[in-house]
């Protein structure tokens, strides 16, 4: 059997206060700077935590680009980041920037029990949860032939680390939604031959070790 290849998904950290009142979707919102300072033990479990060395991909929004720096001043190598676009947030179109009550008076399906809006619900001018599992299944089976045997570092968002646990286990969009993604959990998975498997989700540190 071959080596699998590791992928290692973050979700960037909590986002500035103005911004968790909205639905931002796939707006370049900024980190909260309270959280920087108050999640600074958990920086440091990742840059511990994540291998080196690795292939380092974000999205092109600036919040997880700005989460990997924070992972790299925490004690992880400075790596070049690859940005990949289809790794983004799902992207709300219209709705995007809306207080939460205003764009729930807009949804067409019941809401998701554990999401704010349906699997099914696709926003004028932006896109539906399948487009999302679409697009970020694409882009993991490409890093997975590009980077076989190897080990690849993903900040990315709550929707897209749904999508890629969506892709790997056959998941409907409604199944995949039930998965909660905790702001700087770390979710693992391995492509071995042909096939996905999920090697964690949301990791955490139970216990700091010696150098904490």
């Amino acid at each position: 059997m071959s080596d699998p290849t590791r992928f290692f998904l973050i979700r960037h950290a909590l986002v500035e206060p103005s911004a968790r009142t909205l639905f931002y979707g796939s707006m370049d919102v900024a980190l909260c700077d309270a959280t920087l300072v108050q999640e600074a033990a958990l920086y440091r479990w990742l840059a511990h935590r994540l291998p080196r060395p690795a292939q380092w991909v974000t999205s092109h929004l600036a919040r997880t680009r700005a989460t990997a720096a924070a992972i790299f001043a925490a004690g992880y190598p400075d790596q070049p980041l690859r940005a990949e676009r289809d790794l983004a947030e799902q992207d709300l179109g219209e709705w995007q920037g809306l207080p939460h009550e205003e764009a729930v008076e807009r949804f067409r399906h019941p809401p998701h029990p554990f999401w704010p809006h349906a699997a099914e619900e696709e926003p004028p001018g932006g896109e539906s949860f399948a487009q999302v599992q679409a697009r970020v299944g694409r882009v993991l089976e490409a890093l997975a032939t590009e980077h076989a045997g190897g080990d690849v570092v993903i900040v990315a968002h709550g929707g897209s680390i749904r999508a890629a646990l969506a892709h790997a286990l056959g998941l409907t969009g409604h199944q995949a939604l039930a998965f909660s993604i905790r702001n700087l959990g770390l979710t693992r998975l391995e492509k071995v031959g042909g096939d996905w498997r999920v090697a964690g989700v949301n990791e955490e540190p139970w216990v700091m070790p010696d150098w904490e």
